[in-house]
Parts: structure tokens; sequence; C-alpha cells
């Protein structure tokens, strides 16, 4: 039901972005998704990738400043009023999101939505009550 966020400290110099995808290319570690929130210095890549524990170990290695993060992943229709059902519930339910990012679903008609919350374990209940499907780490992984 959790999944793992891999959160990167980024200098916001030229090479610097290109230096981690590099790490995570040479491990074998596909990108699944991602989001960078940047100021004048510095960025926050978040990244969903295939092997987040290889990732996590291969930059540590590399001395690239790294956390993980859990995320809640879910589906939600890819299309009008589809992500408002999944936000209505979380409302409903007192529960803020943090920050959330989306990206396509190989199956039509589908997107994919992680969300960042305080309470996971309560947003995770609300959203299965609400009738939003989570997803798991193996599938989300495996893409």
């Amino acid at each position: 039901m959790l999944i793992k966020q891999l959160s990167i400290f980024v200098e916001n110099k030229s090479g610097h972005l290109a230096d981690i995808t590099g790490i995570l290319a040479k491990n074998n570690v596909d990108i699944r998704a991602l989001s960078i929130a940047d100021t004048t210095d510095y960025g926050i890549l978040r990244l969903i990738v295939s092997k987040p524990d290889v990732a996590v170990a291969a930059l540590k290695k590399e001395a690239v400043t790294v956390s993980v993060t859990h995320v809640i992943a879910i589906e939600v229709k890819d299309a009008p009023g589809g992500m408002h059902k999944a936000v209505q519930v979380l409302s409903e339910s007192g529960i803020s999101i943090e920050y959330m990012y989306a990206f396509l679903n190989p199956r039509e008609g589908m997107a994919f939505v992680i969300l960042r919350v305080e309470d996971n374990e309560k947003a995770a209940k609300a959203l299965e009550t609400g009738g939003i499907r989570l997803m798991t780490e193996e599938e989300l992984y495996n893409l």
C-alpha cells in the first residue's frame, strides 16, 4: 500500500541532474515518476523508481543526499472529475495533501497519482473506503 519515494537534494548547477540520472542508469534503475521543486540555488527531486533500495545505495555511494519517504499511489480515471473524487474523499476525512504529482498509466483511461499526506494509514483507509484503488509497490515498480 505504501510506496517508497526518493527525495534527492540537487544543486541548481549544470550537470547535477545528469549525474543523478547517470547513477540510476548505471545501476539499471528505471524512473517511473518524478517531480522537481526548485528554488534559485537548489531543488528537491522526488522519484518513484523500479528498484528503490538499489537506487538509494548507489546514490549514497556517490555522496548524493537522498532520503526515502513513504507515499501513497492511487489510480484515478483519466477524465474530468477523476481526481476530484479522491481529493474529496481526503477532504471529507480531514486529511490534508502536502503535495502530489501525477503520471499516465499504461492502462487506457486511467492515471496514477502520488500523494504525500501527514497520516498515510488514515488516508489509505479513507481512499479505499471511498472506492479509490491504491496501487501496490510491485505494481508500480514493475510498470
